[in-house]
């Protein structure tokens, strides 16, 4: 008999809840990790990941996002702060309007806010004229690395078995079931399977800080605005007011690559602030970090067997929108282990291209 069920190779967020949801059905799994869970150099690191339910009309999202806020909330309480998120666009953007159509179809809460509203409801935001948005009242913020370690010991202690060690290739004999959710590593790892259809690249986040005593910047909601390529999150647990670039920037590497924040970036945030949140403008710039988006082409999950390897699974491409998917990824991933789960023809290697072409947001 072979020592494990099931080896996770990857700590990060879907490796973790992968291994959970297999532990507590009783399976025999090592997660193996090569820098620990939660570490900086993963895409799962870092302070903060929002919750939401918004996504166009990609329905698939919305209702994975759904399962996954209940298994958050059931199993990881402390780790959700329930800020709100408020999804901004023009009115006449086709996106903001198909995301009001799947939360209604999807029976998601949410409110509809016109120019006039907005700007009552949220006057610290300088909105665009004729904007509109769906706010969520009930989503919100992830704790990101504290999430990840939290759920890595849950299921240490459903019965897994952890060890920090580098794995570069399918080890056969050493359990039936081999799960490679490696994030940016994936491409390295399986340079001829996967290649250029994940693609990490370098992504810049600020955190500035909010005028001393004036609560509204923490009290706020997420606020997503992607057709202007970033996103923020409220102040809480004493970070400073977060601002994301969300645009794909160059390709980078998460072993090696420089996490320094560019002069360019930081002027970019100081420009969005002026221009959204014009109070911020001058705001001290508190922390500064680089991370990483692994998106694979289309911006689809990739959760698929190995072509050559019938007993392994690759499970990757989620960083830009995927933290929050984490425990509907490892409840799919250990049902098609099992046997009990049906493909998503979305999430298949043969469905990933090599040509960027952004579509899930």
């Amino acid at each position: 008999m072979k020592p494990y069920d099931v080896v996770v190779v990857g700590a990060g967020v879907f490796g973790a809840w992968t291994a959970f949801h297999l532990a507590r059905a009783g399976s025999r799994v090592l997660i193996v990790d090569q820098h620990g869970a939660g570490n900086s150099r993963s895409s799962s690191g870092g302070e903060t990941r929002v919750i939401r339910m918004s996504y166009g009309g990609d329905e698939i999202y919305t209702r994975a996002a759904l399962r996954s806020l209940e298994l958050w909330r059931e199993f990881f309480p402390s780790m959700f702060h329930k800020t709100g998120v408020l999804m901004a666009a023009s009115a006449r953007d086709p996106y903001i309007s198909s995301t009001r159509e799947t939360l209604e179809q999807c029976g998601v809460p949410f409110e509809w806010l016109d120019y006039a509203a907005l700007r009552k409801r949220f006057p610290q935001i300088r909105c665009a004229r004729g904007s509109v948005a769906a706010f969520e009242p009930l989503s919100g913020v992830l704790t990101a690395r504290r999430a990840v370690q939290t759920v890595v010991d849950a299921a240490i202690r459903a019965g897994a078995e952890y060890q920090l060690r580098r794995m570069t290739e399918p080890d056969q004999k050493l359990a039936r079931f081999l799960v490679f959710a490696c994030g940016p590593w994936l491409p390295k790892l399986f340079p001829g399977v996967i290649g250029n259809r994940i693609r990490p690249t370098r992504q810049e986040v600020f955190f500035f800080g909010p005028p001393p005593g004036d609560l509204r910047w923490s009290k706020m909601p997420v606020w997503i605005a992607f057709r202007e390529g970033f996103y923020t999150i409220p102040a809480i647990d004493g970070r400073g007011f977060k601002l994301a670039l969300d645009e794909h920037g160059p390709r980078f590497d998460p072993e090696t690559g420089d996490r320094t924040v560019s002069r360019a970036g930081i002027a970019k945030a100081r420009s969005l602030l002026k221009n959204r949140f014009p109070e911020l403008a001058d705001a001290p710039l508190l922390e500064s970090r680089v991370c990483q988006y692994e998106n694979t082409s289309n911006g689809d999950f990739l959760i698929d067997r190995h072509p050559n390897f019938e007993n392994v699974w690759l499970a990757g491409g989620g960083s830009g929108h995927g933290f929050k998917h984490g425990p509907f990824v490892g409840e799919y991933v250990a049902g098609m282990i099992s046997g009990e789960g049906s493909p998503e023809p979305r999430f298949s290697l043969e469905g990933k291209g090599t040509r960027r072409r952004r579509d899930v947001f």
